[in-house]
């Protein structure tokens, strides 16, 4: 990856580009679609749905999404989702995905954000502080097998990826994920 590559929010003019990058790096529609429902719901914000720009091409992007933790006797508790981490094929395997996942979790942190949700690769996303969601008493709504369902605890993980053991006080619940994410 060269150094001229920037991680910048999205922009509007950015909107048709994002859709085709989200659709030729999953093969099919659906992560698209659900990039622009996610857009109109109440709660995004356009500073965290990032994009990576090499010499005016935009190469990849990444979408944190507000969602809920529904906790039994408890205020529900906000988090992020982490979806979709999109990259143009041809960039794939050279550092953008990574390198918007770094800077992602930075703006994340800078919010005083507390919990990232992600439903990905087990190989990839630990490197970046994720772990198992469910052994920590987290469950989502749909069937997603256990090893793609982590979570990043930002207030207990470092930049560098270390993984301390979670506080005693880790929230434990049901995530609750905006429709749109119900229909992909």
């Amino acid at each position: 990856m060269q150094h001229s590559t920037i991680v910048r929010p999205e922009q509007s003019q950015d909107f048709a580009d994002i859709n085709e990058v989200t659709r030729l790096a999953f093969g099919q529609e659906a992560e698209a679609r659900l990039v622009r429902e996610l857009r109109a719901c109440s709660g995004f914000d356009p500073l965290l749905s990032l994009v990576a720009v090499r010499d005016h091409e935009l190469l990849g992007h990444i979408l944190f999404t507000p969602v809920e933790i529904q906790r039994d006797g408890a205020a529900p508790l906000a988090a992020l989702a982490l979806a979709p981490l999109s990259v143009l094929p041809q960039h794939q395997r050279a550092g953008v995905g990574s390198l918007l996942v770094r800077k992602g979790l930075t703006a994340c942190r800078r919010r005083s954000e507390r919990l990232v949700i992600v439903v990905g690769h087990p190989d990839y996303y630990p490197r970046f502080g994720f772990r198992p969601a469910r052994p920590l008493g987290l469950e989502v709504p749909f069937a997603v097998p256990d090893e793609a369902f982590l979570v990043c605890d930002l207030a207990r993980d470092s930049a560098a990826g270390n993984v301390p053991e979670l506080a005693p006080d880790f929230v434990v619940g049901l995530v609750q994920y905006p429709p749109p994410f119900l229909l992909v």
